[in-house]
């Protein structure tokens, strides 16, 4: 039975179903991602980021990626309401800091600048330094994600294939940084050295690991993504063939 042939009724029940199980999810994925923020933030992976290049490595996904990404998820057109007049007047005033190719150098901009090995390092034994790394990586993901999964805004609205170029340049930006680190014959991080051997793997070994770990997160979330707008664009285009034919039935 198609959605014309099913009764009003039938249809406000189903539209109030999925409604609900829409608010459940996004409750979810906001819960979540103040979780994941909590993990990389107030756990012992900070202290184990201090100490072992890997742990430092899935600290920044997860302030990069994983949080933004399920927090901004987590948001809907109901909740921003009351703002999303003042976002889009702020967006205005922005002007080019506003446009996803500034997104695009900011996050990847961010992630290359803190792994100059001097910042790097200084980042390790300043709290000052290690705090502001933080803030920068998470302003950096909630800037570059909002673009893509925003639920009040789309500055792709020419054409389908500007997301995708968007994800592939930042990616391979990125990408290129773990391919680096990942086979660099030296140590490029000093300070990893007075830790020594760690879950058998020396500084050396850690910091391939962490690399790998890096590139790997990179092209996932792409491939990721870009599978989630492609279900994304097959749903709008069924929305409109159900607006078609309610107005064609009205």
């Amino acid at each position: 039975m198609t959605n014309a042939e099913r009764g009003p009724g039938t249809r406000l029940r189903v539209a109030n179903a999925e409604q609900g199980r829409t608010r459940v999810w996004r409750a979810g994925a906001f819960a979540s991602g103040v979780a994941v923020l909590a993990l990389s933030l107030v756990s012992p992976l900070d202290t184990l980021g201090e100490q072992f290049f890997p742990g430092h490595m899935l600290q920044h996904i997860l302030l990069l990626d994983v949080a933004p990404i399920l927090c901004t998820l987590g948001l809907t057109k109901v909740l921003l309401r009351p703002v999303t007049r003042r976002v889009h007047r702020l967006e205005r005033r922005a002007g080019p800091f506003a446009h996803p190719a500034f997104a695009v150098v900011l996050y990847a901009g961010t992630i290359w600048v803190w792994h100059i090995p001097s910042l790097y390092d200084r980042a390790l034994t300043d709290p000052f330094v290690h705090g502001l790394e933080h803030v920068s990586f998470s302003v950096a993901g909630l800037i570059f994600w909002w673009h893509l999964v925003s639920p009040i805004r789309s500055r792709f609205q020419h054409g389908a294939l500007a997301p995708v170029l968007y994800l592939i340049a930042t990616k391979l930006l990125v990408g290129a940084l773990g391919m680096g680190l990942t086979f660099s014959p030296d140590v490029i991080y000093s300070y990893y050295e007075q830790f020594g051997t760690i879950w058998g793997l020396t500084p050396l070994t850690a910091q391939q690991v962490g690399g790998a770990l890096m590139t790997v997160e990179q092209e996932s979330v792409l491939g990721i993504v870009l599978f989630t707008l492609f279900i994304r664009a097959l749903g709008d285009a069924d929305r409109r063939d159900i607006r078609a034919e309610r107005l064609g039935t009205g």
